[in-house]
């Protein structure tokens, strides 16, 4: 078995920086070697306070959600189209275009905006009916359904069984995003976060339900309001693992400024990282905002439920197999603390035809 199916990564992920110059509708165009036509648009000013815009072709364009608040769904062309290498921004905004302002747009490739409608009671797949844009090479799922306010399974379309989604309800403010995993390492393999908060895992049945019930084909819902209110919108954002490409996983800190080595099988482009015994904020680094040019060490952070600028001062060395932290830190590496993380690959530690792809 070939060790990755990826060789380019950047087929289905990839990282934009660009300064903004206050145009209306304003086609940016991605740098990677491969085209890529996004389905999940993050976005986030650098240089300044501005809340993170998180975009995705199933909701459509001019329909924003910011990871950062519990606010519901916004509707403004903060971004007009996906484009067949990058994106449109449609009106002119300080959180995504602002003259002399810095950004950065993490983008996702799902199904290129063509959904698939699960009728549950036709199919009988799921007990809920949903929506979703799926892409099984990559691990990667976009679901939208209506709650219920009862029990339930819901299809996600990855062929795979998640081992992380983040929701969000889109009815209404005051509703937080709400993380799950099944990682190895956390609470018997399940966790329950909040992206909008610094707050540590919960440990109430009632948020984290039954993720026995996650499987190839649906993910359980219970009655949790911030992902199955009667007659509410949500989104789910499903992730699995793809070797050589994403790895979602856990690991323990040292407290140490030679911390842990944590092993993804791929050089990272994109990490982020929550603790989950204690509070601390999200973080988030990535392999276009390093600080030291040509260097291993990435120095940028950016935390993901804060709209706060961009930080310089904390050191995460991405390397052909994995990465090293090089700072201690509460949010990242303090002594015994427990984290989760979700990565995505620049290069594959070795091609699909078993040659080494990278020295560092």
């Amino acid at each position: 078995m070939a060790y990755t199916t990826i060789d380019d990564p950047s087929e289905y992920f990839q990282t934009l920086l660009y300064s903004g110059n206050a145009s209306n509708n304003r086609a940016l165009t991605n740098d990677g070697n491969s085209d890529l036509q996004p389905d999940w648009v993050w976005i986030k000013e650098r240089s300044s306070t501005s809340a993170h815009k998180i975009f995705d072709s199933t909701r459509g364009v001019g329909k924003s959600l910011s990871s950062n608040s519990s606010d519901g769904e916004e509707s403004y062309p903060f971004l007009s189209s996906f484009d067949s290498d990058g994106f449109t921004i449609g009106t002119s905004d300080g959180s995504t275009n602002a003259s002399g302002d810095t950004y950065v747009a993490w983008q996702w490739k799902a199904n290129g905006g063509t959904t698939t409608t699960n009728d549950a009671s036709s199919t009988g797949v799921g007990t809920i009916d949903s929506v979703y844009q799926a892409n099984t090479t990559a691990g990667f799922s976009i679901v939208t359904y209506t709650g219920t306010g009862s029990e339930g399974t819901i299809a996600h379309g990855l062929g795979a069984t998640p081992k992380l989604i983040i929701w969000k309800r889109r009815t209404d403010n005051g509703n937080n995003w709400s993380t799950q995993g099944k990682i190895s390492g956390i609470d018997t393999d399940r966790v329950e976060l909040t992206l909008n908060s610094t707050g540590a895992k919960s440990s109430v049945d009632s948020r984290i339900g039954r993720q026995s019930q996650w499987s190839s084909t649906v993910f359980e819902v219970n009655t949790y309001v911030d992902q199955n209110a009667s007659s509410k919108d949500y989104v789910a954002y499903c992730f699995t693992d793809i070797k050589g490409y994403s790895k979602i996983g856990s690991f323990t800190g040292n407290g140490n400024a030679d911390g842990p080595f944590v092993y993804t099988g791929f050089k990272p482009a994109w990490v982020l990282i929550k603790i989950t015994n204690t509070t601390n904020n999200w973080i988030l680094f990535d392999n276009k905002r390093s600080n030291v040019s040509g260097a291993n060490v990435n120095g940028n952070m950016l935390r993901p439920n804060l709209s706060d600028a961009e930080l310089t001062d904390d050191d995460l060395d991405f390397t052909s197999n994995g990465f090293k932290f090089r700072r201690s830190t509460a949010g990242f590496n303090g002594d015994g603390n427990s984290y989760i993380y979700m990565a995505f690959a620049e290069h594959p530690f070795v091609s699909s035809q078993g040659v080494p792809v990278t020295a560092r």
